[in-house]
């Protein structure tokens, strides 16, 4: 009966019920919203790189290195020596490596230059590989693999043909014009910068810069070796897996302290907290801008609860005359309160499944964000208790001039 009275009381008031229904329901969205594509941001950033012990470069910062190493972010302060890159491969702690080198583009993506254990060895997400959509990897010296945005966004398909640039921008005129790439294959979505990227081999990125010195393109006298000599001088960084983690800080220590060039090698999975924590200005603004929209809808309904105070003046004078308690006029107005919130949360957690899935893929593709539309999680969860709880303390004042109503 206490139910099914509060529903009716509601009822009764549907226009001012609905509109605050309506804000509460937007503002517990925009909560809920906030809060999924920050975790699932928050955990593919983490999942960028998976399965890598360390990652070397020349000595910098930890995070610089890992920005332009992995997320194809920024410029190297130095290359490594070739030599001194073979040196560490050759470590019998060392499994595998994979050589990066950066410093050329295609429409503004990011060109990297490595070998085929590129694809035997990288790892994302929870060790996760990396998987060809179509094609194979690269096996002539001018062919190519394209990350799916790449491909995507450019329209290039298996067997197209496209030319490099040198340097990092979004218009270059320094192009490699006599050297084009055939398409060999295009990777799956991955989430990750690798989406962004073109994949070359070493000795193409060594024949496309035969005859360069400093970015310029020399007349051909000039050439300073044949293209057939195409061991690398240098490479920009490259990724170790080791056979055993206990190595893990032993080499670290080796390779940092190297005395033949400056080198670091750094932890990614360490560094890639690093980051993150860096970012939790940001991340903690648009929470706290998430709380207070939310605080405003509630203050609105606890205004709309002590404006109807007046216009319930009779249905409070028939209730005590039937022998209602003031206790029960108070948590009457507490439980209409509740009533719109717990609607408004069911409201909110429903529309924000509805546009994950409509768009999703959207997000997925066009910005490698992946959001679980499973929301039933520890963190929401709490979330949805804390916004029951804030009912119940906003709906305090109009409660009390309620109860004090049924005493006169």
């Amino acid at each position: 009966m206490f139910l099914r009275l509060a529903l009716a009381s509601l009822h009764s008031r549907k226009g001012s019920v609905l509109l605050t229904f309506l804000a509460i329901t937007v503002s517990v969205f925009v909560l809920l919203g906030v809060e999924q594509i920050r975790q699932q941001a928050k955990s593919s950033f983490n999942n960028t790189v998976s399965g890598i012990d360390l990652i070397v470069g020349a000595r910098t910062g930890d995070i610089n290195l890992l920005l332009y190493s992995v997320f194809r972010l920024g410029h190297a302060s130095n290359n490594i020596s070739w030599q001194s890159y073979q040196h560490i491969a050759a470590d019998p702690n060392v499994a595998w490596t994979i050589p990066i080198a950066l410093g050329d583009s295609h429409n503004g993506y990011r060109v990297m230059g490595t070998t085929v254990d590129y694809f035997n060895y990288f790892r994302f997400g929870q060790n996760r590989p990396l998987v060809l959509a179509e094609g194979m990897p690269f096996s002539q010296r001018y062919e190519l693999v394209l990350g799916s945005e790449v491909a995507r966004s450019l329209g290039y398909q298996i067997g197209d043909e496209l030319v490099l640039a040198h340097g990092l921008g979004n218009a270059s005129f320094s192009q490699h014009k006599g050297k084009p790439f055939r398409v060999a294959g295009i990777l799956r979505t991955t989430g990750t910068p690798v989406d962004q990227t073109l994949h070359v081999s070493l000795d193409a990125i060594e024949a496309i810069h035969s005859g360069w010195q400093n970015g310029v393109k020399m007349p051909s006298s000039a050439h300073g070796h044949g293209e057939e000599d195409l061991t690398p001088e240098s490479i920009t960084a490259f990724m170790v897996g080791l056979k055993s983690k206990l190595a893990i800080f032993r080499l670290q220590r080796q390779i940092n302290t190297y005395d033949n060039e400056a080198l670091q090698a750094i932890l990614p999975g360490v560094t890639l907290s690093q980051l993150w924590q860096m970012m939790s200005t940001m991340e903690n603004t648009l929470r706290l801008i998430a709380a207070l929209v939310l605080l405003a809808s509630l203050l609105g309904l606890a205004a709309m609860l002590l404006a109807s105070i007046k216009e319930r003046q009779g249905e409070i004078v028939v209730m005590r005359a039937i022998g209602a308690p003031p206790l029960f006029v108070f948590a009457l107005i507490q439980t209409e309160a509740l009533l719109i919130s717990l609607g408004s949360i069911i409201a909110a957690n429903l529309l924000l499944v509805l546009c994950i899935k409509v768009v999703g893929n959207a997000l997925a593709e066009r910005y490698s964000l992946y959001i679980d539309s499973h929301l039933l999680t520890p963190q929401l969860a709490f979330y949805m208790a804390v916004i029951m709880i804030g009912t119940v303390l906003v709906s305090v004042i109009p409660g009390i001039s309620a109860y004090r109503k049924a005493l006169q």
